[in-house]
């Protein structure tokens, strides 16, 4: 019998962490996008480890920071006597760590194909630097962050090395779909374990399937320049 809570709390981990994938993926594109410094080329290349290293390796990592004995989880035990490690929490963090290259990523490519004239128009006719990245930039880019937003949120729903580094596995507390596959499929029950295994597969499937949908529609809505 297929027990909710594992669907219900993957949902929620995924959603919450996706709030703070966008907010840090889009202040970090349009920062890198914006700003010329030293030392940008290392900067991207570590903003890309999560999408590259083991998912065990960036749990190991987070383990070690927010870990009882490691600088952030000392630190939040000294000052307010709390530990995120094992707790949904760190389920959120692990989800928000992997998921950031994606939204990233994207959110770079679509501010890179912002035509940099409209801006600096809109900046001629006296608009703030924020008014122009809210009804300028972030219009002209809206695909490419919707299409981030949709593959962090799947990254996020389908993440298991670093979370059960840093969140374990808790029924009931911590235990999220992918979790909850591995450890059917390790007691031998193939039938809960193929139930999970569709369930998060469907739901990944028509999340894509919705982005190709809306995207064809969108592009399909779009005038075709040079006719007239």
């Amino acid at each position: 019998m297929i027990e909710w809570q594992p669907v219900l709390l993957s949902v929620k981990v995924a959603l919450v962490s996706l709030i703070f994938v966008f907010i840090f993926g889009v202040a970090a594109a349009y920062g890198m996008r914006s700003i010329e410094f030293s030392g940008k080329s290392a900067l991207e290349a570590f903003f890309a480890l999560p999408l590259v290293l083991p998912p065990v390796v960036t749990g190991f990592i987070l383990l070690v920071l927010i870990g009882k004995q490691g600088p952030i989880g000392r630190l939040l035990s000294e000052t307010l006597h709390t530990q995120i490690i094992f707790t949904p929490y760190a389920a959120i963090l692990a989800a928000t760590v992997v998921a950031f290259p994606l939204m990233y990523q994207s959110a770079k490519a679509a501010f890179q194909g912002v035509d940099n004239n409209l801006e600096d128009a809109a900046r001629t006719l006296g608009s703030s630097e924020w008014r122009v990245f809210l009804t300028i930039t972030v219009p002209l880019a809206w695909p490419g962050l919707v299409a981030g937003l949709v593959l962090s949120f799947a990254r996020a729903l389908g993440e298991f090395g670093a979370t059960i580094m840093v969140a374990g596995n808790i029924p009931g507390k911590t235990q999220t779909i992918p979790l909850a596959i591995y450890f059917a499929a390790e007691s031998n029950d193939l039938t809960l374990a193929g139930a999970y295994v569709l369930m998060i597969s469907g739901i990944t499937f028509f999340l894509i399937f919705g982005l190709n949908v809306w995207a064809g529609r969108r592009q399909g809505a779009m005038p075709v320049k040079g006719l007239f």
